[in-house]
């Protein structure tokens, strides 16, 4: 026998020395044993590797593939609705973890027959393309037109970047078709969002706080700002005398000022009430060092003591609910009054449970002011300076840097103010997407709180911004009284003019265009002389929240079977659709979410240039600097992408992909070894049906079947890892240590056209097909190079275009799996009899008690003894003898084993435990020069099987 080896896929292409060890006289045979032989390379490494990789894409027509499936007729459709990039940078590694991720889901899909709608896009406008765009040159004296010109073009740039890569990285699309939020159409869809949730009363301007950037002169959403983790607050403790107490502890006549706690004291001086919480305890304190009395929560008390350095004596206790109708002094400007009010935002963990509360300058506080109806003063000028309703004293001095020890605050370039701005009222829309978001499958399920928690914290959505890069919000104002003139006539006329031309056109055309008389007379306004266009654009989450509108509206369902993008999203886009689509259609967008984790470095730590720890994924693919960076080409940034936890933040470095590398290059092995033993083979012509087939073939057809089915519900779950994972297995454990090492035999020394030879060689094709087809979602230009070598097709064919896993429930025979299961318990105990030697020269007796194990045995094994039956060959023993109790002559020296197995039969309703016995003895048979097994009657013969084939070829 051929050596038993750890990769039996390695020995059709080792044993080349076969015939070279005992001399010249085996050369006789060299042409008679049928070696494995394929042009399929063991190995691409280098500029090979690269150049077969572009060329199997050229090919094999990847540029196309996209468009063909859309053209062929589909029974069911798989819409995979792509959440745009972002337009302001080179591709990275996120951006390959998410496009490949997606795209192993589609080309799954389209495989398996469906067909796939995908449209990459791109979000194009906002506040940093337009900083990066401008430079170093700001918006001096540059007008809006200049201002967009240079945004977009920086925008096409990085759109250009990006799409060559993810081109690289074989994602499949019609790259010529793909939507941009700065593209007049997409535009005029989102306006029709925008119109019908105007109209719906969801969307209105009003005077609210919200964050705002001094330095770019825009409000900004909270996914635009960017905190300072060193940055350390100033906190001040300031008192509000109390001047008239509340009337049901008045009786206690006592002088008190209510003590709050705050780190941003430049608010102090818009201050319009203090509030308490109702259900908490409140206590008078009186200061043993100057006799000073504040109100402070009771459970506040220890620590405000121990932080004033003072004891606190407790003069009375109140319930917060007795505060009602108390009035306090304003601390800074004098003559002011503001009252103490409940709210159920006041918390005891910090402070003294008594909160300042400033409507221009948080949110929460902006709430209390709602409910009491208080006033909401903005002291704060646009670029950051108090305005003279502070105070002289404060008048023009920054809030960034600047003022007293009370009111100056450093806040990050970033602070709540008050503005007329556009907001989205989210709060009335809450519930709604809460049970739309019900319906929607989340992967991983634990992410949904998440998305519900994000929808709780915001109270509304501001979205309009004060600059020139976007999509105008078409609203236009009265001249005189400031009116806002914006309805269905308007909007709708914008929209279809932004189709035609794109929206510069809000400032290339005159007023009386953006405004025809048609539209004024249905608006009932005045002339279009009496109206100025508004300059704000629409924050870019309302641009790609509203992609459906313009991607999707198109389908039958208009709905996304699968949202995919990564956890940042949660708050982002995911939200911002949701909620658009909820306002406009009552539903979802999408069907199902996954949320995928970040890549991050090895150490697990976030990405960063300084740092050095940044994964450019061209490098990955064409190589770097030196051999520590080698070119892996596409296929194994994608191997790694399919192989991760994708649900958590996925590591990326060195040992990651030289670890993928090495996985792809023990498949490839595999892969070549089955190419090589089916060399000359055609499966339309020379396949043998099942029901003829050896057991173990047959066996073997099952195990395809059920691996199968494992891939295609991985794949179902967005689990390429759990594909590997059981792609791995399946080769390891069926493939190599099994069925390879069993077959090799019957492949390279039966006679070419045999059946036992065909029926091996039609199992070894339908494996090669199964594994092709399973791996080729996630490594494309692989499963296409095998295809191109591979039998049974015309040349012209691709694997893409060819479908998916062909298994059949025909594969599937009532007793098949018992009687080669039950062979391979009685091999476990034959093996376990040799540790460590050769099964090849020993001869195995098997006795069975008369039952349905040796019925099955029989059925591999029909004579007594045998050293070519199927039973022979799984055993891989020299002979086998069959029988149903242990012969008298046994070689007393023989090695004896005992065993049983369970036999389940139609589901449980036939069992039977059944034991065996086994005898091992050395052979006495000598090794056949031809193939190598102890079958020959003497050293110098042949034994019979190779007999038969040699004088048969002669």
């Amino acid at each position: 026998s051929l050596p038993a080896e750890s990769s039996a896929e390695n020995l059709g292409f080792t044993i080349y020395w076969l015939f070279k060890e005992n001399g010249s006289g085996n050369a006789l045979y060299r042409d008679s044993v049928l070696l494995p032989k394929t042009e399929f390379p063991m190995k691409l490494t280098g500029q090979k590797l690269l150049d077969r990789e572009l060329q199997i894409q050229q090919e094999c027509g990847f540029a196309d593939l996209y468009s063909w499936q859309r053209e062929r007729k589909a029974k069911n459709k798989f819409c995979l609705h792509d959440g745009p990039p972002y337009a302001n940078g080179d591709p990275h590694v996120g951006h390959a973890l998410n496009k490949i991720l997606k795209d192993i889901r589609n080309r799954f899909e389209m495989l398996r027959g469906r067909q796939v709608h995908y449209i990459p896009g791109w979000d194009c406008h906002g506040l940093p393309i337009e900083l990066k765009a401008l430079g170093d040159l700001g918006t001096s004296g540059l007008s809006p037109l200049q201002i967009r010109q240079k945004a977009r073009e920086f925008a096409e740039g990085a759109i250009a970047r990006q799409k060559a890569a993810f081109q690289r990285w074989g994602v499949m699309a019609d790259w010529d078709q793909c939507y941009y939020t700065f593209d007049g159409t997409y535009e005029a869809a989102q306006l029709k969002v925008f119109q019908e949730m105007h109209s719906k009363g969801l969307i209105y301007q009003d005077y609210k706080p919200v964050f705002w950037s001094p330095s770019s002169g825009t409000a900004l959403a909270e996914a635009e700002l960017e905190y300072n983790p060193e940055h350390v607050s100033r906190a001040v403790y300031a008192t509000f005398p109390l001047v008239t107490l509340p009337p049901k502890i008045a009786s206690q006549k006592v002088n008190v000022s209510v003590l709050v706690w705050t780190t941003q004291p430049w608010t102090i001086p818009a201050n319009q009430a203090v509030c308490y919480m109702p259900n908490a305890q409140y206590s008078v304190v009186k200061r043993a060092d100057n006799s000073e009395k504040f109100l402070v929560a009771t459970e506040r008390t220890a620590s405000i003591a121990a932080l004033l350095g003072t004891d606190l004596q407790t003069v009375g206790v109140f319930a917060g609910s007795l505060l009602e109708g108390g009035i306090c002094k304003h601390p800074t400007i004098p003559d002011k009054q503001v009252p103490l009010l409940p709210a159920n935002h006041v918390t005891m963990v910090k402070g003294t449970g008594l909160v300042h509360t400033a409507p221009a300058h948080g949110m929460e506080d902006y709430s209390v002011a709602s409910q009491f109806k208080l006033p909401v003063e903005c002291m704060v000028d646009e670029d950051g300076t108090f305005n003279e309703l502070a105070g002289p004293e404060l008048q023009k001095l920054s809030v960034m840097t600047e003022g007293n020890d009370k009111v100056c605050f450093l806040f990050d370039d970033g602070f709540i103010r008050p503005s007329k701005q556009w907001f989205i009222n989210t709060e009335s829309l809450k519930d709604k997407a809460k049970e739309a978001l019900q319906k929607v499958r989340v992967l991983p399920e634990s992410a949904r709180s998440s998305l519900l928690t994000m929808l709780d914290r915001r109270t509304y959505w501001c979205i309009s911004r004060q600059r020139s890069w976007g999509v105008l919000i078409p609203v236009f104002y009265h001249k005189e009284s400031g009116e806002a003139l914006i309805n269905k006539y308007t909007v709708s006329h914008i929209a279809q003019l932004f189709k035609e031309k794109g929206s510069d056109c809000w400032w290339e055309l005159p007023i009386e265009t953006l405004l025809p008389p048609e539209v004024l007379k249905k608006s009932k306004a005045g002339a279009a002389s009496d109206y100025v266009r508004g300059e704000d654009v629409l924050d870019i989450w309302f641009d790609s929240g509203a992609s459906w509108a313009a991607v999707l509206e198109a389908e039958s369902d208009s709905r996304a079977d699968v949202y995919v993008e990564g956890k940042d999203q949660i708050g982002g886009w995911f939200q911002s659709s949701l909620l658009t689509s909820v306002a406009v259609r009552n539903k979802a967008p999408y069907k199902s979410l996954v949320v995928h984790g970040f890549a991050v470095s090895e150490k697990g730590e976030k990405m960063s240039k300084s740092v050095g720890n940044v994964v450019d994924p061209d490098v990955v693919i064409n190589g770097g600097k030196g051999p520590t960076e080698p070119a892996y080409g596409a296929d194994v940034l994608r191997w790694w992408v399919a192989e991760s936890n994708v649900f958590s933040d996925v590591q990326i470095g060195p040992s990651a992909l030289s670890s993928a590398r090495d996985s792809i290059s023990k498949l490839r092995n595999t892969l070549k070894f089955l190419l090589g033993n089916l060399q000359g083979f055609d499966p339309r012509l020379q396949a043998v049906d099942p029901k003829q087939m050896h057991y173990i073939d047959q066996y073997m057809l099952h195990l395809l079947r059920e691996y199968s089915i494992k891939v295609t519900d991985a794949y179902s779950e967005f689990d390429a890892g759990r594909v590997i994972r059981v792609l791995q297995a399946f080769i390891t454990r069926e493939l190599s240590s099994f069925y390879f090492s069993i077959i090799k035999d019957r492949l390279y020394c039966d006679a070419e056209d045999s059946l036992g030879r065909r029926s091996c060689q039609t199992v070894l094709e339908e494996i090669l097909d199964g594994v092709t087809r399973s791996i080729a979602p996630i490594l494309p230009h692989m499963a296409e190079e095998v295809y191109l070598h591979a039998p049974g097709h015309d040349k012209e064919e691709t694997l893409f275009k060819s479908g998916w896993i062909k298994s059949s429930s025909v594969w599937r025979r009532p007793g098949l799996e018992e009687a080669v299961e039950g062979a391979c318990a009685i091999r476990d105990s034959f093996l376990s009899s040799i540790p460590g030697k050769n099964a090849a020269r020993y001869d195995l007796t098997v006795a069975i008690e008369p039952g349905l194990l040796f019925e099955l045995m029989e059925s591999l094994q029909e004579e007594p003894t045998s050293t070519t039956s199927q039973l022979a060959e799984l055993m891989m023993a020299a002979r086998v003898n069959l029988a149903t109790k242990m012969p008298r002559d046994l070689d007393p020296e023989a090695l004896l084993n005992h065993g049983t197995f369970l036999i389940n039969l139609e589901g449980g309703v036939i069992r039977e435990e059944s034991a065996y016995s086994i005898a091992v003895t050395p052979t006495s048979a000598a090794r056949c020069p031809r193939c190598r097994r102890y079958t020959a009657n003497s050293a110098d013969c042949l034994c019979p099987r190779c007999q038969s084939i040699v004088s048969q070829a002669h």
